[in-house]
């Protein structure tokens, strides 16, 4: 669970990569969340 542990927050880091325990900024994470709400209310049913 150090630098070379691809899943945690000091060893994304270290390879410069990013995933859910480091996330590129919160705003992004917003954003996120606004696409999939727009997303679900522009579905519509099919008969």
């Amino acid at each position: 669970m150090g630098k070379g542990d691809k899943k945690t927050k000091k060893g994304k880091i270290s390879q410069g990569s990013y995933g859910t325990s480091r996330l590129k900024s919160k705003s992004l994470k917003a954003k996120k969340k606004i696409n999939q709400v727009s997303k679900k209310k522009g579905k519509k049913k099919s008969k």
